[in-house]
């Protein structure tokens, strides 16, 4: 069905303007008016289908936290205001200066307008929202608390974006001293390192073994390099190939999981962004078993996942949530401990949230700990390949002077 992009004015001169679908143009202008809308441009733009596979080409499927948590936090302002939906929705749609934002809550808005329910609408544009998203405004629908709900629902996004934030600016400084020193090493190997080697090999002499390595290396290096950058492109594609099968998924993120490092750190972060997940479903009131099958499906890690898929059916036939838990044996011990606590004392949420904040403050402390030995390990090795090739030149030099 063909998409419209209109501009008009409501019965109080008050401008409008928004995406529709319809038929046609009569059929689209018939519609608008009876919304108390009268268009003064209305022109056509892609289809639905057209739409999808922009989106799919493009990589936009889904909006980052953080705009998506402030087009939230802004539609719970204005329902709370006693703002009406239909009217909160196209004005977060007018103001976003995203485009992708402000076509999808117009669509939503239009369905809305439509007589559809406001987790319907949410749930043809799933590409946009988030299981979790469409399934606690379904509960605020239904409990009339859709503010409320919104406004937790803008916590947790805001949490989240604030969680990427950190991690992202905690790995940018090593990521950018790699790329330095790479480019470093680089332009020693390519550049500098052929025409002292050269000259090196002019001298009638017997040169010392760290000399002839750094030849032999470089002359490798030279020769072969477009090898190297096959065998490295076909062993990418390779383990890619095996991460996307079933078997392969499941290996590779167990070894994640045993690494000592990068392993504690993803499993803090899992841990933490599923027990706040869960906790947050299960305030806004969503059912235990769909708020664990929500959760479950945020946690990237094949393991982890189907830890929670096993803990899941446990509950499913009348197990305890933390029992369950632990007999994964994948999760921290304190997350089950704290679940019992919970659930013995009725505030399994409140529980869930002080895990998901320890986990956090565990995640910042073990950022912190990995880059302080990071930082000087990578001065270290730099420093030693760097060492190596100063040694390599000046051996050579050495010997000729003290002979000369």
């Amino acid at each position: 069905m063909p998409l419209f992009e209109y501009s008009g004015l409501d019965h109080q001169g008050r401008k409008k303007s928004g995406m529709i679908d319809g038929p046609g143009r009569k059929a689209v202008t018939v519609q608008l008016r009876s919304q108390g809308i009268y268009p003064t441009e209305l022109r056509e733009t892609r289809t639905q289908r057209s739409r999808r596979l922009s989106l799919k080409f493009t990589g936009r499927r889904k909006l980052p936290p953080g705009e998506l948590a402030a087009a939230t936090r802004q539609m719970a302002t204005l329902l709370g205001a006693g703002l009406a939906l239909d009217d909160a929705l196209g004005t977060v749609s007018e103001q976003s200066d995203q485009p992708l934002l402000a076509r999808t809550f117009a669509s939503v808005r239009n369905e809305v307008v439509q007589g559809e329910t406001l987790h319907r609408a949410l749930a043809g544009q799933q590409q946009i929202f988030p299981d979790l998203f469409i399934n606690m405004i379904q509960v605020g629908e239904d409990s009339g608390t859709l503010d409320q709900t919104m406004h937790r629902l803008a916590d947790f996004l805001e949490n989240q974006a604030r969680m990427r934030s950190r991690i992202q600016a905690a790995l940018a400084y090593p990521l950018l001293m790699t790329l330095v020193g790479s480019g470093v090493l680089v332009f020693l190997f390519v550049f500098v390192v052929p025409k002292i080697t050269g000259m090196l090999d002019e001298l009638e002499q017997a040169l010392p073994w760290p000399t002839l390595l750094l030849i032999t290396v470089t002359d490798f290096l030279a020769s072969w390099w477009w090898l190297l950058g096959l065998l490295l492109i076909g062993a990418l594609l390779a383990l890619q190939r095996y991460r996307n099968s079933e078997r392969g998924r499941l290996r590779t993120d167990a070894l994640i999981l045993r690494t000592p490092l990068l392993g504690r750190l993803q499993l803090l972060v899992a841990t933490a962004r599923f027990a706040r997940t869960l906790g947050t479903l299960l305030e806004s009131g969503v059912p235990l078993l769909k708020a664990l099958d929500i959760s479950r499906k945020l946690l990237t890690n094949r393991v982890l996942n189907e830890a929670v898929e096993t803990a899941t059916r446990s509950v499913k036939e009348g197990g305890s949530l933390a029992a369950s838990l632990k007999e994964t044996a994948v999760f921290p011990p304190m997350l089950a401990q704290v679940a019992a606590a919970g659930e013995k004392s009725g505030q399994l949420e409140d529980m869930l949230f002080r895990v998901a904040d320890t986990y956090e403050h565990q995640t910042d402390l073990s950022i912190t700990s990995m880059l302080s030995l990071l930082e000087p390990l990578m001065i270290l090795v730099m420093g030693g390949i760097v060492g190596f090739v100063v040694l390599a030149i000046l051996l050579p030099i050495f010997q000729a002077s003290q002979g000369f």
